[in-house]
Formats: structure tokens, C-alpha cells, sequence
């Protein structure tokens, strides 16, 4: 049984990239696409940044950022937010989260969720105007909001400028002297202006040890880096994945072996090609181990890219594309049936999707 078993990872660990482009394969395999955000509908000039997360009780939530009247990151932008009861296969009618100031260009974004498997509250951090952090939840499986807390004081230093949360979701760690602690990926810039992120910008998480009462950040990556998410490893601790300003088009990754307070150098993986672009990294499962990764596979933002890890992020072998053409900030979760879902952006901004496979696709 241990040589079959062995072959059969031998076999996955020498997968090659393969594009999905027989759409009669995606049918046969289980794949789903529904359009979740379209630009230019409901108000709204352009829907981006996506984060998704599935519930305890099995349901999916797909925030975005609603830009009113431009595709400019700074403007009259409001938190979204659409909910399905079923796997993704319906979904509810748009809901607004947070806005501020009516048409005023007041910006709310950056939505970062997590929730606490203890309690059953669901956690959403957001950012005004890339300056100030605020922090909301849901007692009621994402159905509404209390009013949101602002803990700018808590979580950013008095020099930074830019600061945001996420985009994408968070975890709950579930394993070693941390267990329990909530972990939101944030970034940020230490100097003023909107440029030179090679110089000035920084990864970093927060997190509550007390179920969200109160939030701590921990300390900042070396720069060069910034928009993240972040996954825990078999042995309590952190991976980060980094979006890299270092001219590489490789995804830069870094360790925290103590909950996030410190981090190891950032270093490119040779196997993880992103240009300078958001990601998302999402465990599968524990036994087997499997740590999935989304993200543009090139050139440029194009081609969804699905990866798969078996040895806690040392080494992708697995690569697939999931959806060829524009493709560029994305999520993923695992879905109660066991299916993976991915919440994407494509067409140059146009539309936000909610594609759906099976491991057995991507592993085959």
C-alpha cells in the first residue's frame, strides 16, 4: 500500500501547466462560472478587489469594492457585498456593507475577512481612503454589519501613509502556542507618496488573541513587498505571500514562526510566476497536506493560474490555468463539498466571476 501510494504522489508531483481549454472538459469535470459583479451595472462604473470566504454554516460571501464613478483606486467607492445559501449556484442581490459621505469620493476598501470558528462571528476589516482601518462583524452569518470601530491607533504607525487590509480573507490559526488567534494580512507604506513600493513597502499581519475584541499588529516585512495573504503551516507556523515589487515576476514568500511578530527575509520562489499583482493562498487539507495558491500566470495579468503545494509551500509542481485571458486580482476558498471555488477578476476589470473545480481536475 505505501509503494501505490507512493507512485500516486510521484505521479502528481510531476504534473506539468496545462491550460483548461476544452469547455466540454469543464463540464465533465464540474466546473461552474457565474458572473457575481459586471462593471457598468447597478451604479456602479467598475467592480474590483475581491474577497470571498465560506462560512461554518456553508455559505459563501463575495465582498468587492463598488467604484461609482471610475476605475481609479481613490474615489466615491463603497464596500459590497452578495451571499449564496447553496454553493455558489444562486446568489443574493448586491448589498452595500459600509459607504461613507453619499457621493463624496470617500474611499471604503480593502475588505479582509475571517472568522472565528469559536464563536461564529464573522470579522471584516476595511480601510478609509488608504489611511485609516476600521473594523466590523456579523453576528448573523454576514445577513448585516454593526456599525464599524475604528482601530487605526492599534494596527498603523503614526508615519506610515498607505496602509491596507488584505484585500482577501484571513485565518484562525489552529495549531500550537497560537491556536485560536485570528490573523488578518495587511501592507503598507513607511514614507509618504504613492510610488516607489520598492523602497517603502511593507507586509504585515494583525491579529486578536481575545475572539476580536482588540486587535495587535505584528512587525513589518523588509520592503520591496505588499499585498498579501497568509496561510498557517503543519507546525503553528506562518507562510505569507507576498506581492513583489523586486522586477522578478515571481511571488515573494516569508515565515513567522512566532504568530506573526516577526518574519523572515522575503524571498522569490522561482516555481510561483506573478507579476505586480494581488494573489491568494488557501489551505486545502491537513492530511493530505495541500496548500493552494490563484494568482496571474502571464504574461502580465492573464491566465488564472491555480497552484498546488504538498510540502507546505516549498515547491508548486502542480500549475493549471483556470480561465485564459485577462485575469488579475483573486480568492479562494474550499467549499463544503469539497470543491474549490475562486472569485476572480477578468476582461480587463470588467466582470467579477465565481469559478468552481474539483482537486481531481487540478491534480489530474
Amino acid at each position: 500500500m505505501a509503494s501505490k501510494k507512493s507512485a500516486v504522489c510521484l505521479l502528481l508531483m510531476c504534473l506539468l501547466v496545462a491550460p483548461v481549454s476544452d469547455a466540454a472538459e469543464g463540464v465533465e469535470k464540474g466546473f461552474t462560472k457565474t458572473v457575481i459583479y459586471e462593471s457598468g451595472t447597478l451604479g456602479y462604473h467598475t467592480y474590483r478587489i475581491p474577497a470571498l470566504i465560506v462560512t461554518q454554516r456553508g455559505t459563501l460571501l463575495a465582498f468587492c469594492e463598488g467604484r461609482k464613478s471610475g476605475r481609479s483606486d481613490h474615489g466615491d467607492i463603497d464596500l459590497m457585498l452578495r451571499r449564496s445559501n447553496d454553493s455558489g449556484k444562486t446568489w443574493d442581490q448586491q448589498k452595500i456593507v459600509y459607504e461613507e459621505g453619499g457621493t463624496e469620493k470617500v474611499t471604503i476598501g480593502n475588505p479582509c475577512v475571517v472568522e472565528d470558528e469559536e464563536t461564529g462571528i464573522i470579522w471584516l476589516a476595511f480601510c478609509r481612503d488608504n489611511d485609516r482601518v476600521f473594523m466590523t462583524h456579523s453576528l448573523d452569518d454576514g445577513k448585516s454589519w454593526v456599525k464599524p470601530v475604528e482601530i487605526t491607533e492599534k494596527v498603523k504607525e503614526p508615519g506610515w501613509d498607505w496602509y491596507a487590509t488584505g484585500p482577501g480573507h484571513g485565518i484562525q490559526m489552529k495549531n500550537g502556542k497560537y491556536k485560536g488567534r485570528l490573523v488578518l494580512p495587511c501592507d503598507c507604506g513607511d514614507s509618504k507618496g504613492w510610488s516607489d513600493w520598492d523602497k517603502k513597502g511593507h507586509s504585515l499581519v494583525i491579529y486578536s488573541d481575545d475572539h476580536g475584541q482588540s486587535w495587535t499588529r505584528g512587525a513589518i516585512t523588509e520592503k520591496s513587498v505588499n499585498e498579501c495573504e497568509v496561510v498557517e503551516l503543519a507546525d503553528g507556523s506562518l507562510l505569507l505571500s507576498m506581492r513583489n515589487y523586486r522586477g522578478l515576476n515571481q511571488r515573494a514568500f516569508a515565515i513567522s514562526k512566532d504568530g506573526g511578530d516577526t518574519w523572515s527575509s522575503p524571498k522569490n520562489h522561482e516555481q510561483v510566476f506573478c507579476p505586480t499583482c494581488q494573489a491568494s493562498i488557501h489551505r486545502y487539507s491537513w492530511q493530505p497536506n495541500i496548500i493552494l495558491h490563484s494568482g496571474p500566470g502571464g504574461p502580465g495579468r492573464n491566465n488564472m493560474t491555480i497552484r498546488v503545494s504538498y510540502d507546505e509551500g516549498k515547491s508548486w509542481p502542480v500549475a493549471k490555468v483556470l480561465m485564459e485571458g485577462s485575469g488579475a486580482y483573486s480568492d479562494l476558498a474550499v467549499l463544503p463539498d469539497g470543491r474549490i471555488g475562486c472569485l476572480f477578476e477578468i476582461d480587463g476589470y470588467k466582470q467579477i466571476v465565481f469559478m468552481t473545480f474539483s482537486l481531481q481536475w487540478l491534480t489530474d
